[in-house]
């Protein structure tokens, strides 16, 4: 099909978007708007006390002023998930503090004035009272002995303890394993840093007692459930929540924020349209940020550098608070650590720890990039403790595709999987053999150059059911209403090829509704790349039903049998023959009734989809500057089937910049003393541009899912996972080529490769 599975058919929702025309929430105004601005915390840990507030109240025109004491009635910011076998104890985490802060930026007073100017003027004027508290920064110093408390119900600030694995039999093999080797690592916290900052507005119908909501966010659905029925106890079907143009999420879009609550009351309470807008500082002091793990891993090994046993220990810093998803991160991210790699027994623990920061929650990826950045930095350190490598050894340990399906030490079934194969291609179009000749070379110039890989997989696509309904609409066009959301991916463009692929319908005669809870019933949001393989399979069982239908109706009106019609040219027509029939003739027949004209299907996904690929990254380092360049790299992915190749290549090639920019360049810094966040803005937190990257050489080797009737696995997140042990393993090789230099953590800066140079040649020369 010219539209269909497989093709690479460009985005046709990108016209506007590049002509400017796009429509984000900050593009909305109301009339009548009034602008709301969240009064925010300057000290990590504090009691306060607001006053002033009738005076700011009466300053010209502001015309609400909330602090907790006005919003009391309302319920807390919930954490709606745990992990298993745990009892999880949730601190409160209120829409506005009441009496103490936890973290930078924490809420304390909203203000809506006519203007946004009056709305600074007024925060200005509030006298806030504070008391300063010892705060803690970063997880291993909130778990030491005598650290200052976050809560003081939370004995030493633990938030949840999970382990996985055979820890007794784990033990054993390590006491009597030939060799073992011990890495521990650090995955720095990030910013999310999406184009369009969040935004919110708050609207309220007096005479019906609805809200709306207008929102930037992965899916509406999740967020009027959590806003309306826990945070503002009233029933979902009073609120209504729309979502128009979104500029990238990223995870952390996905989730309920304070703000949504407060324009939501404002609205109410002053019967006029309420807009908040994040600036960028705002952006990093208020939104959940991602990562920020430290762990301990430890490999046993026999003698012949097969893998027995892998034991880690992870500090996971879940922040201030417990966001929405929060506990489940380190938890999925603890079950995919044995990575492609047949790993009899296992032991790992994790132990999530408060601190004095912005709460963490799902990141693209979400807890899969950090597993896969442990096992791949482990096993490249296997490789040189023992003297083989990286690639032999991985050959060596892969699970074999005979073995599928393979249940892993954690629990996780492994459908399909072909690990040798894209590794074998990827070095191949890597150049791998040539690689030592252009070391040399590089040599000579002053440049040390190194070449590393990573071979990842990550558990993804079970979000779901995802009901997508499928009209036939008068003029002939299909209109299609899904629960997902396009936060960039395109999904219109997606979705309209699979419903090609059925009914020849062109992409330009298709258009997808989503983002509106009033007009789409249920909606599972956009979120573990799971929108192609759970929504794309809903849309595709639903363009079969309503295929079913238009036939017989075509068949009806052509006179016959509806085994004797096809789709093609768009237009329904008897097959060998000139008789056909448009869609919309077939929508004004008079048999065809609505029910005939709409059909509905929903995927209920029966497990994960695991996607895998090799990722190489070939660098060079000066070495006067420490400054690394990536000069080659090859990405050979298994995402089951290809959808479209051009949009795939694109998902790939942003997700692996952000993995980029976390290996050399973006990191989250904290004041260990104030707990003041020192990278609150572009001039502290360095962003990769498109200098930063060469071109990538990206090609699939795909391998059919048998958890999904379309064989998709889900490729939203792969490039962000693959993307860190790569780099940072080509790294670690020229380093250790050099001068023997064996670790280094992200992000590795000029600075830190410098340092860790001058450390190597110190060591050769004593």
């Amino acid at each position: 099909m010219k539209f269909g599975i497989g093709q690479s058919v460009v985005r046709k929702e990108d016209d506007p978007l590049l002509r400017g025309n796009g429509r984000y929430v900050s593009d909305f105004h109301p009339e009548g708007a009034l602008h709301g601005l969240v009064v925010r915390s300057p000290h990590a840990h504090a009691t306060f006390s607001i006053g002033g507030i009738d005076e700011v109240r009466a300053m010209p025109g502001v015309r609400l002023v909330l602090t907790a004491t006005d919003i009391a009635e309302l319920g807390l910011m919930p954490c709606v998930v745990g992990v298993p076998g745990q009892t999880m104890i949730v601190p409160p985490y209120q829409v506005l503090a009441s009496q103490e802060v936890r973290h930078v930026g924490d809420a304390v007073a909203f203000i809506v004035a006519d203007t946004l100017d009056l709305a600074r003027d007024a925060v200005e004027a509030l006298e806030i009272e504070w008391q300063v508290l010892p705060s803690v920064i970063g997880g291993e110093a909130a778990l030491a002995p005598g650290a200052p408390l976050v809560w003081p119900d939370r004995p030493g600030n633990v938030a949840f303890e999970t382990e996985f694995g055979d820890k007794e039999k784990t033990a054993e093999i390590f006491a009597n394993a030939a060799r073992v080797v011990s890495l521990k690592i650090v995955n720095q916290r990030l910013v999310t840093n999406y184009m369009d900052t969040r935004a919110a507005i708050g609207e309220y119908d007096a005479s019906t007692g609805r809200y709306m909501l207008t929102v930037g966010s992965q899916g509406p659905h999740a967020i009027r459930d959590i806003i309306a029925r826990r945070v503002l106890k009233i029933p979902a079907d009073r609120m209504r929540v729309v979502t128009p143009d979104v500029g990238g999420g990223f995870g952390t879009k996905l989730f309920p924020y304070r703000e949504y609550a407060l324009v939501a009351v404002a609205a109410q309470r002053t019967g006029r349209p309420v807009k908040w807008v994040a600036d960028r500082t705002e952006h990093f002091l208020g939104d959940t940020q991602g990562r920020d793990n430290i762990t301990t891993a430890r490999m046993a090994v026999d003698e012949k550098g097969r893998f027995l046993a892998l034991a880690v220990e992870t500090i996971a810093d879940m922040g201030a608070y417990l966001s929405t998803y929060a506990p489940y991160i380190p938890y999925i991210g603890a079950a995919m650590l044995p990575g492609v790699y047949d790993i009899p027994v296992c032991h790992i623990r994790v132990v999530a720890s408060y601190t004095n920061t912005v709460p963490v929650d799902a990141y693209r990826g979400a807890g899969r990039p950090e597993a896969a950045y442990v096992i791949e930095r482990l096993v490249d350190a296997v490789a040189r403790e023992i003297g083989m490598a990286p690639d032999a050894l991985r050959r060596k340990n892969f699970i074999k595709p005979s073995a599928m399906p393979y249940e892993t030490a954690t629990g996780k079934v492994y459908d399909t999987g072909e690990f040798a194969g894209h590794l074998a291609r990827a070095q191949e179009a890597a150049d791998w053999d040539g690689f030592r000749k252009r070391a040399q070379h590089a040599r000579r110039q002053g440049k040390l150059r190194g070449i590393g890989l990573a071979t990842y997989i990550e558990a993804c696509g079970s979000n779901g059911p995802e009901t997508a309904r499928l009209t036939l609409e008068k003029d002939g066009t299909i209109t299609l209403l899904i629960g997902t959301q396009s936060i960039g991916q395109g999904h219109d463009t997606s979705y309209a090829q699979l419903i090609h692929e059925q009914l020849g319908l062109p992409p330009e005669r298709i258009r997808m509704v989503q983002g509106d809870t009033d007009r789409i019933a249920t909606g599972m949001g956009t979120g573990g790349s799971s929108s192609i393989p759970s929504g794309g399979a809903s849309v595709s069982m639903a363009t079969k039903k309503l295929a079913d239908n238009l036939r017989e109706l075509a068949a009806d009106a052509l006179e016959a049998s509806p085994g004797d019609v096809e789709f093609a040219g768009g237009v329904i027509r008897v097959v060998g023959t000139d008789r056909a029939i448009s869609f919309a003739d077939v929508a004004a027949r008079p048999e065809a009734t609505p029910d005939k004209l709409t059909a509905a299907d929903a995927f209920a996904p029966p497990g994960a989809t695991y996607p895998n690929g090799t990722h190489i990254a070939e660098v060079e380092i000066d070495e006067a500057t420490g400054e690394t360049e990536i000069v080659n790299y090859v990405i050979v992915d298994d995402f089951g089937v290809t959808l479209n190749p051009l949009m795939l290549a694109g998902q790939v090639h942003g997700g692996t910049v952000q993995g980029v920019g976390q290996a050399l360049m973006e990191n989250t810094v904290y004041d260990a003393d104030t707990g003041q966040l020192l990278t609150a803005s572009f001039m502290d937190y360095a962003m990769p541009r498109a200098r930063d990257m060469p071109n990538v050489s990206f090609e699939t080797r795909n391998v059919p899912c048998k958890n999904n009737p379309l064989g998709f696995k889900g490729a939203g997140e792969a490039g962000a996972i693959g993307s860190c042990p790569a780099v940072i393993n080509a790294i670690i090789d020229a380093l250790w080529r050099a001068y023997r230099v064996s670790r280094i953590d992200m992000p590795a800066t000029p600075q830190r490769v410098w340092s860790a140079i001058q450390d190597g040649k110190r060591a050769i020369s004593m």
